[in-house]
């Protein structure tokens, strides 16, 4: 398994910590306001909070013509999908059901590996490829009543993490040579502009002011998941080998549920506790470090 740095580690849990943390705020953005208009202005409004942090580090702007059609690929993957159907499917579903069923994208990511690009993984990757699931399925566990009549959530929040698997195995593998932060700029521009589109195509008889709360979670949308947790997860996921990236996340729908139960009065259960268990044994899966072996 692949060892990781002291800044991976760092930003590692910072983003899970503030993805985590996300999922309540979201479900309190899209309460009383359209989805895709949350959506679309938190994109907007994070897209120059994410230039100023290129001009600060002084990274390029330049993304070269001959890169435009991998890079439409990549984007469509880990960003304009994903940021559609969940966002949809989280004005159905509660703040915890979203990012249960949004967080199986390390199991999608795994079968993919294996599938398409022939990914071997070791015993200690199928142990937390197996961890993740089992504790996907607990905290689901008292869920599957209420995800029965929501089958149209259920199937944007899957659609959302099986496009966001393929996107992170995409962008491990991209030959385009430019830095990761270019990529997540013209990235979260596309993606504002769709989200932006469809708002205006769907939801413009639904607009209105939008309350102090809605506020709230769209600059905290803005500044921490587009201006930091966006890139810091596409420079992780492009620098890490896609197993080790997708489950050292898994607390993410941990820490979703219980911030949900929290501010959002969200019951809890064993099964949550227990789920908590095994997404640490998942995330030690790639996190515990491999002892050398001697060669012969």
């Amino acid at each position: 398994m692949h060892r990781f740095t002291r800044i991976q580690l760092a930003l590692l849990v910072l983003l899970t910590l503030v993805w985590g943390i996300n999922w309540p705020v979201m479900k309190l953005g899209v309460t009383d306001f359209p989805a895709l208009s949350f959506r679309a202005i938190s994109i907007t409004l994070g897209l120059p909070v994410l230039a100023l942090v290129l001009v600060v580090l002084k990274v390029p702007f330049t993304l070269p013509r001959r890169h435009w059609p991998e890079f439409l690929a990549l984007s469509a993957g880990n960003m304009l999908i994903w940021h559609v159907c969940i966002i949809l499917a989280l004005k159905t579903l509660s703040s915890g059901r979203a990012a249960i069923l949004g967080y199986t994208m390390p199991i999608f990511s795994a079968l993919i590996g294996a599938w398409l690009y022939s990914a071997v993984l070791t015993r200690r990757g199928w142990l937390g490829v197996s961890a993740a699931a089992c504790g996907v399925c607990l905290l689901l566990w008292h869920e599957l009543t209420s995800l029965a009549g929501k089958p149209l959530g259920v199937a944007l929040a899957l659609t959302a993490a099986a496009t966001w698997a393929m996107g992170t195995q995409m962008l491990r593998r991209t030959r385009i040579e430019v830095p990761t932060l270019t990529l997540s700029f013209w990235m979260t521009a596309l993606a504002a502009g769709l989200t932006c589109t469809l708002a205006v195509a769907f939801e413009q008889p639904q607009w209105k002011a939008p309350a102090t709360a809605t506020w709230a979670a769209i600059a905290f949308n803005a500044v921490l998941i587009f201006g930091f947790s966006q890139p810091t997860w596409l420079y992780l996921a492009r620098t890490l080998p896609p197993l080790a990236s997708t489950l050292s996340v898994m607390l993410i729908p941990v820490l979703g549920v219980f911030s949900g139960a929290l501010w959002l009065g969200e019951v809890l259960h064993w099964q949550d506790w227990a789920a908590v268990g095994l997404m640490v044994v998942a995330i030690g899966s790639v996190l515990w470090p491999v002892r050398a072996t001697a060669q012969a």
